[in-house]
Parts: C-alpha cells; sequence; structure tokens
C-alpha cells in the first residue's frame, strides 16, 4: 500500500470515527458505557493499529492485529443492530425504529466495509512485496 493509499484509509477511517460517534451518542442511557464504549474502544484500537502499520518495516503482526479488530469492530456493530440500539435518538426510541435502524446500520456498515477492503488490499499488497523480496534473496 503506497503512502497515497495510507493517506487515503486514514481519511476514511475520520469519516468512520464521525458517523460512528453520532450514532453511539443515542444508544440507550443504559448502554453508554456498554456496548457503545466497546464499539468505540475497538474503533480506535484500530486506528492505533493502522498507524502502527504504517510506520513498522515488518507488518505482518500488526496487519493481523488490525485484520481481527476491524472484524470485531464489525461484529459489535452487528450486535448492536440486533439489540435495536441504533432505533434510538437521544436515548429513547424513535417513531420509526425499524426506518432509523436500518439507515443507520446501512450507513455505518457500508463505511466498516469499505475500511475492511482497503485493509484486506493493504495486507495482500504488503504479501507480494514480502514474496517478492524473498524471491529475490533466493536468486542470489
Amino acid at each position: 500500500m503506497g503512502l497515497h493509499s495510507e493517506a487515503t484509509l486514514d481519511r476514511r477511517f475520520v469519516e468512520f470515527a464521525r458517523q460512528m460517534n453520532a450514532y453511539l451518542n443515542h444508544f440507550p442511557k443504559h448502554e453508554k458505557y456498554g456496548l457503545a464504549l466497546e464499539i468505540r474502544r475497538a474503533a480506535y484500537e484500530l486506528y492505533g493499529f493502522i498507524v502502527e502499520a504504517q510506520k513498522r518495516y515488518q507488518k505482518k503482526t500488526s496487519m493481523t492485529n488490525m485484520d481481527i479488530r476491524h472484524e470485531q469492530l464489525r461484529m459489535f456493530l452487528r450486535l448492536a443492530h440486533e439489540l435495536g440500539y441504533f432505533e434510538f435518538k437521544d436515548g429513547a426510541r424513535v417513531e420509526t425504529p425499524e426506518r432509523t435502524a436500518e439507515h443507520r446500520y446501512t450507513t455505518i456498515s457500508r463505511m466498516v466495509d469499505e475500511l475492511g477492503k482497503m485493509i484486506g488490499g493493504w495486507i495482500v499488497a504488503d504479501r507480494e512485496k514480502s514474496a517478492a523480496v524473498v524471491a529475490v534473496r533466493e536468486a542470489s
């Protein structure tokens, strides 16, 4: 993944974080320090792994951790949707909960999917780069 691609991933993550925080602020009050906090932690830790992978020469462990945390984030968001937490606004259920919940979950899921595709592409590119380096060493 080139520098430009890493900057794009960073930008996309910031867009996701803004949207995620807007939605999490509406979760029911009893979940502010439960699942909402876990989702935030997963997202912020994912961001930490993105930065770490950008800076490390050997990226395999950081990328594995990043990929795992991304999947955990996806599952936490799905759990929140299944529990109906996207149906709330300012801690109270909205008048049209199904429509609101579907819109919010679809929006945030697409953003998480896009991050996942970018992370997956980065992992594949890094593996190919590592394989090429090994091939050159073996040829020497």
